[in-house]
C-alpha cells in the first residue's frame, strides 16, 4: 500500500500535467473544427440581419411598411419596388448633402494620407533638431478628445469666415486625423530595412524619389489601412457636421438626423438614405480589403 501510494504521488502530476495538455489540445482542435466555423457563420448571419432589413424596408412602399414587417417581403415578393428611390433622389436635400459628404470625406482622406505619409517617412527616416520630442507632440495629441476643440475651433473658423463651409470641416477632419496617420505610418516605415534605402541613395536618389519609387510602395498596405480608417470615420461623423456645417454644407449623417427630427414619419426617404449612407462606406472597406489585412497584420511578423 505504502509502495502504491508513493508511485501514485510521483505519477500524479505528470499525469495532470497530460491531461492537461490533451485537454488543452483538444480544446484547440475543436476551436479550429466544422462546428465553430458554423457558429461563426450563423453570428455573421445574425449580424447582418439589419442590413438586410433595411434594405428590405428600403425596397418597399410606405403603405407596406406601415401595415407590416420587412419580414413579408418573402412572403408577397411583389411589394418590392424603387418608388422610395425615385423619392429620394427627388429630396434636393438628402441628394445635397449625399454629394456634401463626398466632397468632405474625399478631400479628407487624400489629404491625410498624403501629408501623413511624408510627416511619417520624416520622422522615421530623415534628422532634423527636435525629431523625437516633436514625434511625442504628435504622440501626445492622440489622447485629447475631440470634444475639448470644439468649441474654440467654432470661434476660430467664425473669426476668419470658414465656420459653415465644406473646406471648414475638412480642415478640422484633416487637423485631427493627422496624428494617428503620422503615429502609424512613421512606425511602419521605421521597419523598412536601412540598407535598402542606403542602396538606394548611393544610386543618386533624392529625399523625395527614394519615398515615392521606394518607400511608398513598400508602405501600401499601412497606407490603404489608413485610407479605409479615414474614410469610415469621416463619412460616419456626426458631431464634427453637427457643430461646423449649415442647412447648405451639411452631409448625409446630418441631414437624415433632420429628417428624422422635423418629419419623422417619411421613411420612404429615410430608408434608402441610410441604406445609400451605409452602404458606400461598406464597398469601400470590401474593395480594399486585402490591402486593410495587410497592413493590419505587418507588424506582428515583425
Amino acid at each position: 500500500m505504502t509502495t502504491d501510494a508513493g508511485s501514485l504521488g510521483k505519477t500524479g502530476p505528470v499525469e495532470v500535467v497530460k491531461a492537461r495538455e490533451s485537454l488543452g489540445g483538444r480544446l484547440a482542435a475543436a476551436a479550429s473544427g466544422g462546428l465553430v466555423r458554423v457558429f461563426l457563420i450563423v453570428v455573421g448571419l445574425f449580424w447582418l440581419v439589419p442590413t438586410l432589413g433595411l434594405l428590405l424596408s428600403s425596397l418597399r412602399s410606405p403603405e407596406d411598411m406601415n401595415a407590416s414587417g420587412w419580414w413579408k417581403v418573402f412572403s408577397q415578393p411583389s411589394q418590392l419596388t424603387f418608388h422610395s428611390y425615385k423619392t429620394l433622389l427627388e429630396n434636393s436635400d438628402i441628394t445635397n448633402s449625399l454629394w456634401n459628404t463626398v466632397l468632405i470625406t474625399v478631400p479628407a482622406t487624400i489629404l491625410v494620407v498624403v501629408i501623413g505619409s511624408l510627416a511619417g517617412y520624416a520622422f522615421a527616416w530623415m534628422e532634423f533638431p527636435g525629431r523625437d520630442w516633436w514625434f511625442l507632440g504628435v504622440v501626445g495629441l492622440l489622447v485629447v478628445p475631440v470634444q475639448v476643440a470644439l468649441i474654440p475651433i467654432a470661434e476660430l473658423f467664425g473669426k476668419i469666415g470658414l465656420f459653415g463651409t465644406i473646406f471648414g470641416v475638412i480642415l478640422f477632419h484633416v487637423g485631427y486625423g493627422l496624428p494617428f496617420a503620422v503615429f502609424l505610418l512613421r512606425n511602419f516605415f521605421a521597419e523598412i530595412p536601412r540598407e535598402l534605402l542606403e542602396a538606394a541613395r548611393l544610386d543618386g536618389a533624392g529625399e523625395l524619389r527614394l519615398f515615392a519609387r521606394v518607400v511608398m510602395p513598400l508602405g501600401g498596405p499601412a497606407i490603404a489601412s489608413l485610407g479605409i480608417f479615414q474614410f469610415l470615420w469621416v463619412w460616419n461623423d456626426m458631431l464634427v457636421a453637427l457643430v461646423f456645417t449649415k442647412s447648405s454644407t451639411q452631409p448625409i449623417t446630418v441631414a437624415l438626423q433632420t429628417q428624422v427630427r422635423q418629419f419623422g414619419n417619411n421613411i420612404d426617404v429615410l430608408a434608402p438614405g441610410a441604406f445609400i449612407s451605409m452602404v458606400i462606406p461598406l464597398a469601400v472597406f470590401f474593395a480594399f480589403q486585402r490591402q486593410f489585412v495587410s497592413g493590419v497584420m505587418a507588424g506582428a511578423v515583425k
